[in-house]
Order: C-alpha cells, then structure tokens, then sequence
C-alpha cells in the first residue's frame, strides 16, 4: 500500500511509497482503511525530533476511516464501521484512568515502541502508534472509535486531535466562567478550536493573538471579539482588562518563551493553561515569589484534559447542533502524494487544518 514515510528524524520531506505494508493484525486488533487525516503541528514536530519518535516512521495521528477487518475478542466493531483513531486510548484499569483521568492513561504510549509498519528494507513505526499518512493501519482495538454514518471522514478526522484537544482546552481543563476575558496565543487549528470553546462558555471578550494575519482574520470568524500580532498584546491586555491581565490564557504554541508571555498577561488569581507540547529541553522559568504572590493557576491540558470517548460524543453533538464549525477549519485539502506541499503551509501559517484524502 501507499504511505507517507520520514526516514530520519530531522528530515522535512517525507517519501510516499508503495511497498509499505501495514502489520500486526491479531486478536483484538483492528485494520483500518484510512479515508482522511488532519495535518497536525504535532506531525511536524515528531519530525524535526522536539517530540520523541523513532525513525523512520509514517507520520499522522488525526485520522479517521472504516473497518476492513477485526481481530478475535473485538466484539464492539465490525468491518464497514465509521471509526476515528484515537491515538491515546484508555485501558480503563490503570490508576489514572480509575481516577477518571483516562487522558492520563499511558497504555497508548506502551505501543509506540512496536513498528506499525514494514517495507522490504525494515521495519518502520507509526506516529504516536498510530501513523494515518498510510492507506491502512492496524491498532489495538481501543484506538477505533466509532462514529455516526452521517459525520464525513473529514470532520471525523478533525474530531481525532485537535479539535478535542483544544476545545477540551476551554470546556474541561479551565472550564471558563460567562463573562470573563479570554487570550489566546497560536491561532491554528488547535487555538481556533479554544477559541469556539470559549464562546460556548460564555466568555465575554476573547483576544486572538498570531503572527499571520490570516490566522487572526480566521480567528474573529470563528468567535474572537478581537485579534493581533503578538506585538500588540500589550495594547489589548490594557484596552480590554485595565492592564490586570487576562482571567484566561491559552498558551497554544509549545514554547517557553509563549508561554511566559501567556503568564504574563494573566491576571493575578487567573488560569493559564498550557496547551502546546513543547520539546523536553525547553524550560519555562518562574521565580518562586512570583509562584506565591500572583496566586496565578498553571493548568496543562493534555489532550483536551478530559475522556476522550465523551469528549468526541460531545464535539459531534455541537457540531450536529450548529455550535461549533468544523467544516470551516479545513482550509486546505491534499491527495497523500500533495502531502510535503501541505507540510509547507502548515509551517508558513497559510493553513489552519490540511485534510489529507487518501
């Protein structure tokens, strides 16, 4: 089959073959003929090596398709079902996940180290355990969620990551109150998905802030009450709270140097939810006075900070219901052997959310 391959970490071009073979099947595993995958920030950084994967390994975890085939002991699925692939499945037996913190689950992670993969020359792996830049993919059976019939594979795919991730931002981790001032720095597809979560929660004035102007003119579509550069945040902390700093910040970016900017221009006694993933070299420093003084809330949000499985059923419910636009953050779309252009526009900001069609 066709996949799209990095064969060494660093690289920023990816290879599309057709001597891949996707491996694995067994009981309780799935094969999934993947019909579309987002493109995400994510992708590009397990490529460059901020986030750790071993190489070579076909990128994509934002996926979606239908069932070709289940393995034994898989009674909940069957093949021609509508499925998302969740790349941070729930084992539902761990602590974390008895606590009701399943994104915290890390079952998920104990695969990423087992090659999804081989073409003729070795094995290869599968981003996160996953790897959806490729015709077919087999995983466990937990990472297939099914979906209605009547949610296209697009939106589907979308639904996968980011969306939930940065909705879940808004409408679990910091649960924002109605009425209060919102920013949010890095306007892709993650942070315009927080920004639609925090209009759903009534936020009152919502602060978009991105170096591409397009990215901050897609952002008061999508619900900011206003958007700029990063350049001019100053401006608008004291046009909109007074100077106090914002009762929210979602940091979306994955930076220390963001995200200081991001505790800056939080209020004293305000939230400041770190959204991006970062590379594990890149320390964000605070002073301890500062830590007791400012009483400010640090609030990371992993995966949209809640179930996964729920956080889905909610997304598509308000995306049924005409509260949240999905559609709109598809901004580009790409056959799989379009996907190095596509990688391009995501790293020039030109593109929100890439659909991949495979």
């Amino acid at each position: 089959m066709r996949a799209a391959v990095l064969h060494e970490t660093g690289q920023d071009k990816l290879e599309v073959l057709d001597d891949v073979e996707a491996v694995g099947f067994g009981p309780g595993k799935v094969r999934i003929r993947v019909r579309a995958t987002g493109l995400c920030h994510s992708d590009l950084s397990a490529m460059s090596g901020v986030l750790p994967q071993p190489a070579p390994f076909v990128p994509g975890h934002e996926g979606a398709g239908e069932i070709v085939e289940v393995g034994d002991g898989v009674a909940h699925l069957k093949a021609g079902d509508r499925v998302v692939v969740c790349w941070l499945p729930a084992c539902g037996a761990c602590p974390a996940c008895r606590r009701g913190q399943t994104e915290l689950c890390l079952a998920g992670f104990m695969n990423a180290g087992t090659p999804n993969f081989r073409r003729p020359g070795g094995d290869v792996f599968g981003f996160a355990g996953t790897g959806t830049f490729a015709e077919e993919v087999v995983v466990d059976a937990g990472c297939a969620v099914p979906v209605p019939d009547d949610v296209p594979f697009d939106i589907a795919a979308l639904i996968g990551c980011g969306v939930t991730t940065g909705l879940g931002a808004a409408l679990n981790t910091a649960d924002v109150t109605p009425g209060s001032s919102v920013a949010v720095i890095g306007c892709g597809g993650v942070g315009i998905s927080a920004i639609q979560g925090a209009r759903l929660k009534g936020a009152a004035e919502i602060v978009a802030v991105d170096p591409v102007a397009g990215r901050r003119e897609a952002a008061l579509r999508f619900g900011a009450t206003r958007a700029v550069p990063p350049g001019e945040l100053p401006g608008a902390k004291q046009e909109v709270t007074g100077g106090e700093g914002f009762d929210y910040v979602f940091e979306v970016v994955g930076k220390s140097a963001t995200a200081r900017t991001a505790y800056e221009n939080t209020r004293r006694g305000g939230t400041l939810v770190v959204v991006g993933a970062g590379a594990m070299d890149d320390f964000l420093q605070l002073n301890m006075f500062e830590l007791f003084f400012d009483e400010k809330r640090i609030l990371p949000s992993m995966y949209g900070g809640g179930d996964v499985v729920r956080s889905y059923e909610r997304t598509v419910a308000l995306w049924r219901a005409g509260r949240v636009d999905l559609e709109g953050l598809i901004t580009h779309r790409v056959p799989l052997a379009g996907i190095n252009e596509a990688l391009d526009q995501m790293r020039s900001g030109t593109a929100l959310r890439t659909c991949v069609e495979i």
